[in-house]
């Protein structure tokens, strides 16, 4: 065995040690000559677990880590009874040979199965925090990225298209509020704008299709309602900034015009009872005008 490995196992295992101790564990009537730098580290890990974060976890995150456990669960055999080729093999053995190895495997499987969980666990509380923390970042910040890659993961938790839409219209009310921080920031404030538009057709793209699809007209006031309330504070941005900000302004608010005149448009051909439009574009469904005589 490598003697670094074996020291390191051992340093780790007084680790373990103490901090079961200091947390109020049984004592080990036992001194290393590593216990002075580890004590530091045992002040540490208790400072750590002091300093629990109050961070509220959202619907999607809970669903999200359940479906990770159940996951881990079932790929590492977690409640599942022991296969019977299994139970043969062992029937061959003596049994305190079967008495003496398969407590030890067990026990071995367990402890990795639960560090595994209490891993997964951990990790997901430590995301978490970051992302709550992040909320409030605009580009340039060093959380932002942290941000952008938590909405990813959202609509990756999102099952139908009508949510994943509702979805993608909260990030543009979302970039909507960085680009009201970013104004005098050319660069910064067009690029926002660009994604908080591209979040826009994504969002009604999705809904307009699940409401031709279901014939569901309050997918479509979900897209009304996004837009009166956006437009509103869209046409705030116009008050102030240089002329190529109030230009690229006016785009996003074309944007929202379009998108509501799709909705109305796409409402009065289901309730004449047009059959599924063919075509599309950037905002869904494509469709034509009810016949004079319906």
């Amino acid at each position: 065995m490598n003697s670094d490995l074996f020291f390191s196992r051992r340093r780790a295992e007084r680790f373990a040690q103490l901090l079961d101790e200091a947390n109020g564990g049984r004592r080990h009537h036992v001194r290393s000559r590593v216990d002075e730098k580890l004590t530091e580290l045992v002040a540490v890990g208790q400072q750590l677990g002091d300093a629990t974060p109050t961070v509220e976890v959202s619907t999607e995150f809970r669903t999200g880590l359940r479906a990770m456990l159940l996951a881990t669960a079932e790929r590492e055999g977690l409640g599942r009874p022991t296969p019977a080729a299994t139970t043969d093999r062992t029937e061959h053995r003596p049994a305190s040979s079967r008495s003496f190895l398969l407590p030890a495997v067990t026990a071995r499987r367990a402890r990795a199965r639960g560090a595994i969980l209490i891993g997964i666990a951990t990790g997901a509380v430590a995301v978490s925090g970051i992302s709550a923390a992040s909320e409030n970042a605009v580009p340039g910040d060093a959380l932002y990225g942290m941000k952008r890659s938590t909405e990813r993961a959202q609509l990756v938790l999102t099952g139908s298209d009508h949510s994943r839409g509702q979805l993608f219209l909260d990030f543009a009310r979302t970039r909507l509020s960085e680009a009201a921080q970013l104004r005098g920031d050319r660069i910064g404030y067009s690029g926002v704008l660009d994604d908080m538009d591209a979040d826009t057709r994504h969002g009604v793209r999705l809904l307009t299709t699940a409401a031709v699809q279901g014939s569901d007209l309050t997918a479509l006031d979900v897209v009304n309602t996004f837009v009166a309330a956006q437009r509103t504070a869209v046409s705030g941005l116009l008050d102030s900034g240089n002329r190529a900000d109030r230009d690229r302004t006016q785009r996003s608010l074309t944007l929202l015009d379009d998108a509501h005149l799709r909705s109305d448009a796409l409402r009065a051909a289901i309730v004449c009872g047009l059959p599924a439009p063919s075509g599309s574009d950037a905002l869904g469904p494509t469709p034509t005008s009810c016949p004079t005589n319906r």
